[in-house]
């Protein structure tokens, strides 16, 4: 390794803190084909800029080159994908080739070659989390920006590296989004079918989605526990081989799993878990490279999330363990007139509710699919009291398409493109879960378009992590009533029921989220483990979480269904942010009472990508925290 003269540059420089600070950040990436010692030296003088205001100009510079680079480059991203996406055409060669292509797969250690990297870590602070929680309230909102721009640039990634990873994660994501479960074979303990025969439903979003429509079925007690056992059989790979190849001609009980009364022998086997023991290989490819976080789980905390990963265990473990869960739970068994099972963590809706069938007139009745849709969201965001003009600008920039797997928003790259709605539908219409999932997606377009067109400056364009997008996809699904003519309730008792519904949100996708969690340390524990082992060790820790914090409430567990969530396999450690998201939701909706939704989720969402704690003390007034939803539910539950 070549020695670089580090002192006499600084000292060429001035000697000042920046200066120190700047040139060991460019000699910590230097590498010797970047140049000799003189080269670095020359490099330094020649683009350190010592005046604020030649700083502030090459900030700004920064800011339009990188905008426009990192914006185009996902624009062209998401549109090579949208066939594999989306549900229509399909040539499957062709168009997972085109989701895997990069047309710059080589970007960050392009970055350096070219100095460009170089030029940033030399002029701008790279500050490190610890130092950014401490000290960001009191930055300005040039000094977050400077810290965005310093903090771009990460390791030198081989372009080797980026193209295994990429193709990798798209065979997961693959895996996930074609994962459709045949049910129109499926029994249960009395031998009734549920779904016509070709009915298929995407593990676990739709399972659990026809397990919560049972609560307003005759008879949907029997359909619950039989679906139940088909998550189950996903999680732990029982399900037959002929159910998943749609060549199963007899009745499948999955309780007992077996086909019309024989027992099923060849089974699909831990398939899901081989993805997940790949996606630790890949981050195993990346750990030599991150010095600062050598592990996915310091990534996805410290780099991507900026909360600490002892911080987010604590909030979770905080919601399980509120008191008030004790009362809820009887006063679910009440509702339900039978003691709760485990398949009832999917319970949220504690109102009485219109049954599915009335749910999809309601949507039909206003929206007959996903065009029309589009077209009413103007004024669907009037109705939602944005003003005329805010309602044309937002709502005529979302495109509303539907997607081969479960729902999900796309932002724009830069201003000058729309953002991307994806939501699911029945063949002949929209219907209520299409419209529940887009009523979902809608909070994240809301958002994305929001904090791309108006926070203070482009380079803290974006909310601080997906924890505070999917607060307003939270907040905006529970809108989805109202839209469609619902009656709404009186205001503190829908509050009342809001909280305490809310509460179970949280706590059902905290389970699974800690299961995730443990499950990766285990797995960097234990390097070696085999598909196998890694289910096993799973369902292992999904049975301990059950055990600590669900089977007072829920009884026994006989599905693993802690370990249903197929983000596992398809975006690894991203659960946190859903029950991050509820946290926040809520104490977004409690600040919000009293005040104008449109006008407090445009200042909200305009505030910058500052740090997830700071920009909720600038939004609501308080850092993150569970209290607030905590305690709103304990009064609810007083008020139901």
């Amino acid at each position: 390794m070549q020695t670089l003269p580090i002192e006499e540059t600084i000292t060429a420089l001035g000697g000042s803190k920046r200066a120190t600070e700047g040139v060991n950040r460019v000699a910590n990436r230097w590498h010797e084909n970047d140049g000799d010692g003189e080269a670095f030296q020359t490099f330094c003088e020649a683009n350190f800029v010592d005046s604020d205001e030649n700083r502030s100009r090459l900030l700004d510079r920064f800011e339009s080159a990188m905008g426009s680079i990192g914006g185009h480059l996902y624009e062209i991203r998401r549109h090579l994908r949208r066939w594999t996406d989306l549900r229509g055409d399909e040539m499957p060669s062709f168009d997972n080739t085109m989701a895997m292509f990069d047309p710059s797969p080589d970007l960050s250690d392009q970055f350096y070659k070219q100095k460009v990297a170089f030029i940033a870590l030399l002029n701008f602070d790279r500050p490190d989390l610890a130092t950014m929680l401490s000290d960001g309230g009191k930055w300005s909102t040039n000094t977050w920006a400077e810290a965005r721009a310093g903090r771009a640039f990460g390791p030198r990634i081989p372009a080797e590296v980026n193209d295994r990873a990429r193709e990798l994660e798209h065979e997961a994501g693959m895996f996930v989004s074609e994962f459709h479960v045949p049910v129109g074979c499926m029994v249960d303990v009395n031998g009734k079918t549920w779904f016509e025969k070709e009915r298929k439903l995407i593990a676990h979003w739709l399972i659990r989605e026809e397990i919560k429509a049972g609560y307003s079925q005759d008879g949907g007690l029997e359909k619950q526990r039989a679906l139940s056992w088909v998550m189950g059989r996903h999680i732990d790979g029982t399900i037959p081989k002929a159910v998943m190849e749609s060549s199963c001609k007899g009745a499948w009980n999955p309780a007992e799993n077996t086909i019309d009364g024989d027992a099923a022998t060849d089974l699909v086997g831990p398939k899901r878990y081989e993805h997940l023991c790949t996606h630790l290989s890949i981050a195993r490819d990346y750990d030599e490279y991150y010095e600062e976080h050598p592990s996915a789980i310091a990534r996805k905390f410290d780099l991507e999330r900026e909360i600490p990963e002892e911080t987010v265990e604590a909030l979770m473990i905080e919601l399980l363990e509120a008191p008030v869960r004790a009362d809820i739970a009887k006063h679910m068994e009440s509702i339900l007139g039978r003691p709760l099972e485990a398949f009832d963590i999917y319970m949220e809706d504690l109102a009485e509710q219109a049954s599915a069938a009335e749910l999809d007139e309601k949507v039909t009745a206003k929206f007959k699919d996903e065009l029309e849709f589009q077209a009413k969201l103007p004024e669907v965001l009037t109705g939602l009291g944005y003003s005329d003009e805010d309602a044309e600008f937002l709502g005529s920039r979302v495109n509303v398409e539907i997607a081969r797997g479960a729902g999900h928003a796309m932002r724009p790259g830069i201003p000058e493109y729309h953002a991307w709605l994806r939501t699911n539908r029945l063949d002949d219409r929209l219907g209520w879960d299409g419209f529940d999932t887009a009523m979902h997606e809608l909070g994240h377009n809301l958002e994305q378009l929001i904090s791309t067109h108006f926070v203070p400056r482009p380079l803290l364009r974006n909310v601080p992590n997906t924890a505070c997008t999917e607060a307003f996809a939270f907040l905006y699904q529970n809108k989805a009533r109202e839209v469609v003519g619902l009656p709404e309730e009186d205001e503190e008792k829908a509050f009342a029921l809001a909280s305490v519904e809310g509460l179970l949100a949280a706590c059902q996708i905290a389970g699974p989220s800690l299961v995730e969690l443990y499950t990766w340390r285990w797995l960097y524990q234990n390097l070696d483990a085999t598909p196998e082992q890694l289910r096993d060790q799973m369902l292992s820790i999904a049975k301990d979480v059950w055990e600590k914090y669900f089977q007072a409430y829920y009884g026994d567990d006989h599905y693993h269904i802690l370990a249903a969530y197929q983000h596992m396999i398809g975006y690894p450690l991203y659960l946190p942010d859903y029950t991050i998201g509820h946290v926040i939701s809520h104490q977004i909706k409690s600040h919000m009472r009293g005040k104008d939704l449109a006008e407090e989720t445009k200042r909200i969402c305009s505030i910058g990508r500052l740090t997830p704690d700071q920009w909720m003390k600038e939004a609501v007034g308080s850092g993150i925290s569970a209290k607030q939803i905590v305690d709103d539910a304990t009064v609810g539950m007083s008020k139901l």
